[in-house]
């Protein structure tokens, strides 16, 4: 299998998600790396990943990727807060860092598409805990020979993530509010790709299931470039001296973002500890403490929803790395998850293992977080950075570990505006352009085109189904009798 056609597909026949075979072997020289830009560094790392893709075609899709539709020249600037350093991921067009991946996912797709010469028209299937969904549409928005159709759980996602989505424009895009929770519609969605009778009829009318969603190699493999220039900007401004360690901290959900770092490690950058920040849907934490991961407990909504997870798709992955590759037995562990609620990993006292520290932020911390970094570095901090943050403090009280420390921060305050002015003791009970004005007067920080261009946008997708209505919905976005 191929980079290209891994892409097209997105899942395996199986189920299965798909890996590199073998970690490439890069030469990251730090002297050089520090003064490129992000566009170079993502040519570097795409092309060692995407072996079959050309060093033309992959700087044609990073470019076409990563231009003005970013807000800043750096892409990802990494700033210094007190004692840390906050990575930036929410400068492109949907403030949150799905756009690092999802603005150059459809350059891939339609170059994998020409590669194989598919005749086919794609469909991209999608569910979103909130900033996927948005990411993914605004990508594939008028894409041609493509159809993007994203589930979102109603009254999971806030207001802003919500409006974004139902007001998208593009005669190729289908939003559906769906009657259950993320794991329920991504759950669904797995289904769906392996439904083989919905797979056949797809293809005689002419259609082809893709995926936006972290599953997709080519969602996954330019998560790994932000860590590549994170370290080369601490090099840069002398907060590190090449080869020495950094750790970076990272709010999880689905674990395709700490994977991506977990995989930056696997091929140089010297990542001492990857830290797993969650929120109170601690099932990640719980499996970094005891090696068991299961499901079975109460899904809770907070006022982090992209982290209302407990299904954690992408953790499949480095489950088999643990199992030494081994499909087989990955796929016994991942049929336990799916039948019994759980599974544990045999061996937790491994050097790969203890790479990985786990540990979690209530709500109350996470707003506590939120109003004293304000409060003493004058830095706006959205729920799901604040859950990192707030996981880094209880990880340096534990261990008293020094080293330098990029926490990756994943939204826009903008984005959470009701969490946001909550915690800094400000009146929500306001309108979503007086929420947004607030934060404004509050920080300083100049209302995102993101925000102001959806605030008056007509609502075009409004309909919501149950999950067993998400079959017929697919058939209905492509018109298909």
């Amino acid at each position: 299998m191929t980079a290209s056609q891994a892409i097209l597909k997105g899942i395996a026949e199986d189920g299965g998600l798909y890996v590199p075979t073998t970690l490439p072997e890069v030469t990251l020289d730090w002297e050089v790396l520090q003064n490129q830009s992000y566009q170079e560094i993502a040519i570097e790392i795409l092309s060692a990943f995407l072996t079959d893709f050309t060093k033309e075609e992959i700087t044609a899709c990073v470019h076409s990727a990563y231009d003005t539709t970013f807000d800043t020249k750096e892409i990802a600037p990494v700033k210094k807060v007190g004692d840390r350093h906050f990575m930036e991921l929410f400068h492109g067009r949907t403030i949150a860092f799905k756009d690092m991946a999802l603005s150059i996912l459809p350059y891939l797709l339609t170059t994998a598409a020409k590669k194989n010469k598919s005749d086919k028209e794609i469909v991209i299937l999608t569910a979103t805990s909130g900033d996927t969904g948005k990411a993914a549409l605004a990508g594939f928005a008028n894409v041609p020979h493509t159809n993007i159709i994203v589930f979102y759980p109603k009254g999971g996602v806030s207001t802003i993530q919500e409006r974004q989505m139902v007001t998208q424009a593009g005669d190729n895009t289908f939003v559906y509010g769906v009657e259950g929770n993320f794991d329920d519609a991504q759950t669904k969605v797995k289904e769906l790709f392996a439904d083989k009778e919905l797979n056949a009829t797809l293809a005689e009318k002419g259609f082809q299931f893709s995926s936006a969603n972290s599953i997709n190699i080519g969602r996954l493999c330019p998560q790994i470039v932000y860590y590549v220039f994170a370290y080369a900007q601490l090099v840069k401004d002398g907060t590190l001296a090449i080869g020495d360690p950094m750790n970076v901290v990272v709010p999880t959900g689905n674990f395709g973002n700490i994977l991506a770092a977990y995989y930056a490690k696997g091929i140089g950058v010297p990542i001492n500890k990857l830290i797993c920040a969650s929120n109170e849907n601690d099932v990640l934490v719980d499996f970094f403490q005891t090696g068991t991961y299961n499901r079975l407990r109460e899904f809770k909504l907070t006022s982090s929803p992209s982290m209302d997870i407990l299904v954690s798709s992408n953790l499949e992955r480095f489950v088999f790395e643990l199992t030494g590759r081994s499909s087989d037995t990955t796929n016994a562990l991942m049929t336990s998850l799916k039948e019994n609620g759980s599974y544990s990993v045999p061996n937790t006292d491994t050097a790969l293992f203890k790479q990985f520290y786990g540990n979690r932020a209530s709500q109350e911390e996470t707003a506590q977080t939120i109003h004293d970094v304000f409060k003493s570095e004058h830095y706006l901090l959205d729920p799901h950075t604040a859950v990192a943050d707030a996981v880094y403090a209880k990880y340096k009280k534990e261990t008293e570990d020094a080293t330098p420390t990029v926490v990756v921060s994943t939204a826009s305050p903008y984005k959470f505006p009701q969490s946001v002015l909550s915690a800094l003791d400000v009146d929500t009970n306001q309108s979503d352009a007086e929420l947004m004005n607030a934060i404004q007067q509050e920080s300083g920080i100049a209302i995102p085109t993101a925000v102001t261009s959806v605030l008056d946008a007509p609502i075009r997708h409004t309909k919501v189904l149950s999950i067993e209505g998400m079959k017929q919905s697919v058939l209905d976005s492509l018109n298909i009798q």
